[in-house]
């Protein structure tokens, strides 16, 4: 776990290696969500970076009837 710090205008700098692994770009949107105590912030995906990621997701489930 890494440490930033809030500057005065209540900024923080993503360490770099978090910026690598998430993929983030300058400019690029976060979410920024309060959960539990937290701080947490959700980068904004266009819509083609997220082509095929439920590439193999299990569909086998049985479904509510209202949900066909």
């Amino acid at each position: 776990m890494q440490t930033v710090t809030v500057s005065p205008k209540f900024q923080v700098v993503i360490p770099k290696d978090i910026r690598e692994a998430m993929r983030l770009r300058p400019g690029q949107k976060l979410k920024v969500i309060e959960y539990e105590g937290r701080i947490e912030l959700i980068p904004d995906r266009d819509i083609s970076e997220l082509k095929g990621f439920l590439k193999g997701i299990n569909t086998d489930f049985e479904r509510e009837g209202d949900r066909l």
